[in-house]
Parts: structure tokens; C-alpha cells; sequence
């Protein structure tokens, strides 16, 4: 059962007040789908968006993300949550929080997971509308035994934004730090500025507020969400998610920007990141938001993101489902620059493989009769080459997600224009991003169903994208004018939560 217009009262109406025959005819429906995925997280039906949760507890990975089973839209949302041994397969444990309680009766929002002891704390944020509407905001915490046995904690960890802020104060990130716990969260202030917001704790229920983190002296916009801080060789990595940005002060094509900044060490005195990068954009591509990360008991930093963006449409909602995650990678700084490598885990993806060479010529296929939209590509393309890489093309090519390439002037473009469903035009059909020129290239791509993610020269820039093609638009296709290239085709198997 669809529904084609979503009331306010409905968006909010208690889960159980629904027709318990309408998720699982939804889910049913779903299941039918050409665009489900093989190997990304996406929800059984309704809406999927931010990860939340992303922790090692127990022996297992565990990770959460915020859902609205009833439907493809945003309304009254609870956490989903799923366990792994190996960041691949994932196990659905279902419901990991509800809203239930007068601190959380319009929504369990986003936030954290941090194991301490023999328990996971889940810090989140709880939406609550009054009967005008008007937003309340309150941070919220609860306790997760090794049974996975949820216990909220009645009293709010933060009852209300400090003094000068107003109630768009969500997103909290726990870390532990020197002998007690710093709690990062996006806020905006009265003059409707957003900012990083943080607190300090002795305790995982008792936090004092120390002021806005210092990072850019550049405006973020109307609000800031998902703020994570994440340390890499013990230089720190601030990942956040500004609204409104100017475009002027960072150069970005989605309706708002997933980004990040480095600094040479964080000063918690002054609350300031020291020498802090310039803002940069995590993702190059059309669809990555709520980037999560944190730092693993392995030494990685793992991240994984929302592939996805607020307020925006696809094809996807006709058929009562919405988004997915993107892969796990893993995060690293080498001389001031980011990386981000899916997780190595991925490789146990791999099943049959093909290997390719060629010269760049007239159009000519890469693997002939690909049948399948789930595979992993690597890719060298020689210095002094120019071409474009179709994907998810249909026979005559008259269609595809082009990749435009010149190596020579070191330029690469992701072009949606070709596609056989259009995604959000009014943002654009293009993304690229400058490299070193007269240099080879080296490209790991993902392809899965509905969503292709490419990592160029091992992860300095990374391109997130959906994709809905036609039943028919599984071949790749290659041209050029000049250069060669070799490389590998790995079909991937199917993980365990699709």
C-alpha cells in the first residue's frame, strides 16, 4: 500500500496506532524493486537517513540508523538497529530506539554510541513539538547491555540549548577525553548562525557547557548538523554537516555540503582546533550527508555516511522506500590530506573476476555482456589519456553515468546528465574535482543497484552517487581519443542483510 499524500498527522501518528498489515505489504512491495541493493545497508521499507550509533561493543560492530518504516518521507522517526563481525554482512536486530516518552514524543534524533564497562551509552537527541508546533530539543541518554536490553535514562543529559541559542541544538557526539568525556553538537544560535557546541563531563550524565569550538572564520550557514571529531595519528578530524553555507566560502553543488576540517591539534582550553585547514568537502558527489566516524579499538578511523540528501526526491519514494548507507571506509591523513578507502573487509565481497588492457579508442565495451549492476571495478588509466568510462549503460549506449577523464590537464567529471531517470536536476548534473596533471589515474568504483561510489587515487577524492537505472542498463562502455588503461572486474556476492 501506497500512500500519495503524507498529512502531518500521519507523518507523527504512534507506530502503534498503525495497520500492522500496512508495513508488511509495504515491505513486500519493496522487495520487488529493480533498485534494491546487494550489498549496502537500506531499510525493508519506508525511510532510511542518518547512521547513528557506529560503535565496537561486545565483540560485534554495531550501527544504527535513524528510520520511518511507514514510508518514504520524514516523520516520526526511531533508530534500526544491526550488529556485524565483519562490516559487511549485517545482522538486523530491529528496533533499537523508539520514541516513547515525553522527552522524544515527535522523533528519536540523531547521536552517538560509546561502550563503557560492560554497557553501550546511546546519547541521542529527542524532538519534541508542542501543540503550536514550536520545536523542543532535548539530549537524551540510554544504556545497552550485552543482551542488547535498551534502558533509557529518564532524566535529559542536556535539558535545553544554553542561553543564546535557539532550539535547532541536535546531533551530540560523546568522546572520552583525558579523564572525563567532551560532547560535541550542532547548534544554531539566535541570530540564526550555525555553530559546533561543546560540553565537558566527569560523568556520562552530568555535562558543563564550555563554549562554541573554534575552527574557520567563515560564516556555516544557518546550522550545523552531525558534528564528529575524530583523532587520526593524534591529529584531530572535525567532520560536519553546515546549512546555508555561501557558496563563495566553499564550493559545493548539493542542497548542502557533507565537509571537513583538520588542525594540527585540538586545545580543549581554548576550544579550537590550532592551524585548522581550510573547510573542504568530504564527498565530491551527488549524495552523501551525515557522515558518522569514529575512532575504532583496531586503530582505524571507520566512517559511514547517509547516501542521501534532506529535503530532496527519488525515484524511489513511488515504490515506499528511501535511501540507503554507503560503504564503511576507513579514514587516514597522509600529509595534511584526507583518504578515505573503503574498509578493507570489502574484499571478501569478491567472487569471479575479470581482468582488462587496453588502448583508449572508439567506443568498445570493458567487460563484455555485464549482466549485473554489483561489482567492484580497478582501474589504472596512464598518464596523457583522455575518455570517458560509461556506467550503468544500456545496450546502445544512448544512456549511462559518464566519467569524464583527461589526465593530461588533470580534470575528472561525473556526469549525470545521461541518465535514463533524471536525480535532482535542479542541483546540477555535474561533479569534478582538479588533479595533478600528466599523472595516471587510479579508480576503485563500487557499483550496487541504484548507487555507485568511486575512489580516485586511493581515496583523495571520493564521488557518492545514486543511480535508478533501467532493467536493461548494465554494460559499461569506454572511448577516448588517446592513452591506455588496465584493470580488474570483480562480480560481488550479496551480504546478509539484502
Amino acid at each position: 500500500m501506497t500512500i500519495n499524500e503524507w498529512t502531518t498527522a500521519m507523518r507523527y501518528l504512534p507506530y502503534e496506532k498503525w495497520d500492522p498489515t500496512h508495513v508488511q505489504t509495504l515491505t513486500k512491495t519493496v522487495q520487488n524493486s529493480s533498485w534494491r541493493l546487494a550489498y549496502h545497508i537500506q531499510p525493508t521499507s519506508g525511510l532510511l537517513n542518518d547512521p547513528n550509533g557506529f560503535s565496537y561493543f561486545n565483540g560485534q560492530w554495531h550501527l544504527f540508523y535513524q528510520f520511518y518504516p511507514f514510508g518514504p518521507v520524514h516523520g516520526l522517526k526511531s533508530w534500526y538497529h544491526l550488529t556485524s563481525s565483519n562490516l559487511i554482512d549485517w545482522q538486523q536486530e530491529g528496533y533499537g530506539l523508539l520514541p516513547t516518552n515525553e522527552h522524544d514524543s515527535h522523533g528519536v534524533y540523531s547521536g552517538t554510541a560509546l561502550p563503557v564497562g560492560d554497557q553501550l551509552f546511546l546519547a541521542y537527541t529527542g524532538n519534541v513539538r508542542t501543540e503550536d508546533w514550536s520545536r523542543l530539543s532535548y539530549q537524551l541518554g540510554a544504556w545497552m547491555d550485552k543482551e542488547q536490553k535498551i534502558q533509557k535514562i529518564d532524566t535529559p543529559l542536556i535539558p535545553a540549548p544554553p542561553i543564546g541559542y535557539t532550539q535547532h541544538f541536535r546531533d551530540p557526539q560523546i568522546i572520552p577525553y583525558q579523564n572525563g568525556y567532551l560532547l560535541l553538537i550542532g547548534a544554531q544560535n539566535q541570530a540564526e548562525e550555525g555553530k559546533v557546541l561543546v560540553y565537558q563531563g566527569d560523568s556520562l550524565t552530568d555535562w558543563q557547557f564550555l563554549g562554541e569550538l573554534a575552527f574557520t572564520d567563515h560564516s556555516l550557514g544557518f546550522m550545523v548538523e552531525c558534528p564528529n571529531l575524530v583523532f587520526i595519528n593524534d591529529q584531530p578530524l572535525l567532520l560536519f554537516c553546515p546549512q546555508g553555507m555561501e557558496k563563495d566560502e566553499l564550493t559545493y553543488g548539493n542542497i548542502y555540503p557533507n565537509t571537513f576540517v583538520t588542525g594540527d591539534a585540538f586545545d580543549v582550553d581554548d576550544l579550537s582546533l590550532t592551524n585548522p585547514s581550510p573547510i573542504q568537502n568530504l564527498d565530491d558527489g551527488f549524495d552523501l550527508y551525515a557522515t558518522q566516524a569514529f575512532n575504532a579499538p583496531d586503530g582505524r578511523v571507520l566512517s559511514v555516511g547517509w547516501a542521501g540528501l534532506p529535503e530532496l526526491e527519488y525515484p524511489t519514494d513511488a515504490e515506499g522506500w528511501a535511501h540507503c548507507l554507503s560503504l564503511v571506509r576507513e579514514l587516514d591523513l597522509q600529509e595534511g590530506q584526507l583518504y578515505q578507502r573503503p574498509a578493507r573487509e570489502h574484499q571478501d565481497l569478491r567472487q569471479r573476476q575479470t581482468p582488462f588492457q587496453s588502448t583508449i579508442q572508439e567506443l568498445q565495451s570493458l567487460i563484455e555482456d555485464n549482466q549485473q549492476n554489483a561489482y567492484e571495478l580497478e582501474w589504472t588509466i596512464s598518464a596523457n589519456s583522455k575518455g570517458t568510462l560509461h556506467l550503468f549503460a544500456d545496450p546502445e549506449n544512448k544512456h549511462s553515468l559518464a566519467l569524464h577523464f583527461d589526465t593530461k590537464n588533470g580534470k575528472i567529471v561525473l556526469d549525470r546528465s545521461r541518465v535514463s531517470l533524471p536525480i535532482n536536476p535542479a542541483f546540477g548534473t555535474t561533479r569534478s574535482v582538479s588533479l595533478s596533471a600528466g599523472q595516471p589515474l587510479h579508480l576503485q568504483i563500487f557499483v550496487d543497484q541504484s548507487i555507485c561510489e568511486i575512489f580516485v587515487n586511493d581515496g583523495r577524492h571520493v564521488f557518492t552517487s545514486r543511480v535508478f537505472p533501467n532493467i536493461e542498463e548494465t554494460q559499461l562502455f569506454i572511448e577516448g581519443t588517446q592513452g591506455s588503461y588496465t584493470g580488474h572486474h570483480w562480480e560481488l556476492r550479496s551480504t546478509s542483510q539484502n
